[in-house]
């Protein structure tokens, strides 16, 4: 009788597998959300399922934000919410915020894990372990996730973690520690890995990613040019960079790369005041910014740039933010995240002299918000008439400017979100397409798909 029950057990042990559904959350910087697509990736692969919604999930992933107090509070309200959406289902909570504030985030509703950032890469067996303890009996075999399935165009991939800056306004150095860089061999294998799936378009990240290679007698020139040699994915892309650190001949690999260095550039700036600048401790001022921008759009044809600016500083006086107002409109962004300032324990500039009332912080970031959509409107308008690749992500289901036909999405190479309508009822997700960039309506980029042999990307057309 045992020992038929054994073989029961040891029967069931084949054709079942102890699994979860799991639902990913992420706030805060790309890098996070990178990481929590890398997780998903290997969580399917051990035979998980993702969730597409909290109430669907036997565990809950959060990686939390901290940056500014706003973020963390945005973590504590996140987690709250996903504990009432689904009150069965446990929590992990990983991240910056975890990292700094483990044992309030330990008490908050439903949190069964807490995971700082430096047990981050074990995320996947304290998962597993998880789900030993807590078995959730589904049918062996490859877990399905459709909702990944159906975004499998562009993966964000992390290949370096921690900075040694010491900004005065910023907390993450402490949240992610010293630098540490993927070797260049593992970041190759994962991107050949992640195009033989079906990705189109790999974006590196890191906390510095121009930093890449500090600690490995690397650097970021390097790793970019082992990618071009040794993978074909279609589409490399750079996230955020920070305005220095970087190598003096970095933007010549844009004309050598056969059109697969996408032509964007995300620089935050912060500030276009050096007296802010300085007491930010930013390493760079306005000139050595403008110098950088410079420098790339003459080895890149079609670059747009975008940036990161925080309003209202400790001490930034009118003059200081006039000199950012100005220093925007001479770069000609094409688009600027902009941030109040928010002070954060744990960091130089909450203690510094001249915090600016909260009122007068808002109404600077009106004016840039308004300035911001003036540029983003100059800049697409200047790229009409041309032929750019774009990647399309996603049909909009509904959109009025459709009638009945598929209105679709996506990014051309240098960033620039434009829709079409597939009046032949064509399935365009995951595919890169010659597209005309034909109208500006409502702020919005309207494209033309053409021949895919129409290699005349970036260059004007007849009307």
């Amino acid at each position: 009788m045992v020992a038929g029950r054994r073989l029961f057990v040891l029967i069931l042990s084949f054709l079942y597998t102890y699994a979860m559904r799991i639902y990913l959350e992420s706030l805060g910087c790309r890098l996070n959300y990178a990481e929590m697509a890398a997780l998903g990736r290997q969580l399917v692969a051990a035979g998980h399922e993702l969730a597409s919604a909290a109430e669907q999930a036997d565990l809950c992933v959060l990686n939390s934000c901290a940056v500014t107090a706003e973020a963390a509070r945005q973590s504590r309200q996140l987690a709250r919410r996903l504990a009432r959406a689904n009150p069965a289902a446990r929590l992990l909570v990983t991240g910056c915020y975890a990292t700094l504030e483990s044992e309030t985030v330990a008490h908050l509703p439903n949190v069964a894990l807490v995971v700082g950032n430096r047990r981050k890469d074990e995320l996947l067996a304290l998962i597993n372990e998880f789900a030993d303890a807590h078995p959730f009996v589904r049918p062996a075999g490859p877990a399905t996730n459709e909702a990944g399935a159906a975004s499998r165009t562009r993966a964000f991939i992390k290949v370096q973690d921690g900075c040694r800056n010491r900004c005065t306004f910023c907390i993450v150095t402490v949240a992610r520690g010293e630098e540490r860089s993927r070797p260049i061999a593992e970041v190759v294998a994962e991107v050949n890995a992640l195009h033989a799936a079906g990705y189109q378009e790999a974006v590196l990240t890191g906390v510095h990613l121009g930093g890449y290679g500090s600690d490995l007698g690397a650097d970021l020139r390097g790793l970019i040019a082992a990618l071009l040699a040794e993978t074909t994915i279609p589409r490399l892309r750079l996230s955020s960079l920070e305005p220095f650190d970087l190598a003096a001949d970095l933007f010549d690999l844009w004309p050598q790369s056969a059109g697969r260095l996408m032509p964007h550039l995300h620089l935050p700036a912060q500030s276009g005041s050096d007296a802010v600048l300085r007491r930010m401790a930013r390493r760079n001022r306005v000139a050595d910014f403008e110098a950088l921008v410079a420098a790339a759009r003459a080895r890149i044809p079609g670059l747009t740039v975008t940036t990161d600016l925080i309003v209202g500083f400790p001490g930034e006086s009118d003059s200081d933010f006039a000199d950012t107002v100005a220093f925007a409109r001479r770069v000609g962004f094409a688009h600027m995240h902009i941030f109040p300032y928010s002070p954060r324990a744990g960091t130089a500039a909450a203690r510094f002299d001249g915090q600016i009332p909260e009122a007068e912080r808002k109404r600077r970031v009106r004016i840039l918000a308004e300035l911001d959509e003036e540029l983003g409107r100059k800049v697409r308008r200047s790229f009409l008439g041309q032929v750019r690749a774009v990647l399309w992500e996603n049909a909009l289901a509904d959109h009025p400017a459709g009638q009945g036909r598929s209105v679709w999405a996506g990014l051309t190479d240098n960033y620039l979100r434009v829709l079409t309508i597939a009046g032949d009822g064509s399935d365009l997700h995951n595919r890169i397409t010659p597209t005309h960039l034909a109208e500006l309506t409502d702020d919005q980029l309207w494209g033309e798909i053409r021949s895919e042999d129409d290699h005349r990307f970036g260059r004007t057309t007849q009307q």
